[in-house]
């Protein structure tokens, strides 16, 4: 189901040049209605429910609901972001509640490393194996078939 804007708790962003929804769709559906200074979904069948724009949100006003094979109709996944992680809380439609952790990144912003010290030569692209194997394998050397 594609995310949908919930009026009520949404402030434009403090009517902001840009919402933080605005700022991290993917797919740029989402913008400032600035007569009304509340986002919307202005094409929601190309919505990817990437789920960015949702934790994202400083007043959860976005949700985005399940399907019926994951999520009974009438429920909601809503997640709360903190500085460590996320707290997924999924709630069924008989009112029962389930509440889920994950950590998020630990490092700074632009401190990964892209080849993460794996070569990245030309000569690579020759090669059947994958760029880390076999050394991201734990072997010395491949199987040979």
């Amino acid at each position: 189901m594609p995310s949908f804007i919930i009026t009520e708790k949404c402030d434009g962003c403090k009517a902001l040049d840009r919402t933080a929804c605005q700022y991290i769709c993917p797919n740029d559906l989402l913008v400032l209605d600035k007569v009304k200074n509340k986002a919307y979904n202005r094409s929601p069948e190309m919505c990817w429910e990437c789920y960015n724009c949702v934790k994202i949100c400083p007043t959860q006003a976005i949700e985005i609901r399940g399907y019926a094979d994951f999520m009974p109709l009438g429920g909601v996944v809503q997640p709360m972001k903190s500085s460590d992680s996320i707290l997924w809380s999924v709630k069924f439609r008989n009112g029962q509640i389930k509440r889920f952790k994950f950590p998020i990144r630990t490092i700074p912003e632009g401190s990964a490393e892209p080849d993460a010290g794996w070569s990245t030569g030309t000569e690579d692209l020759k090669s059947p194996v994958l760029r880390t194997e076999p050394g991201s394998t734990g072997l010395s050397e491949l199987p040979k078939l």
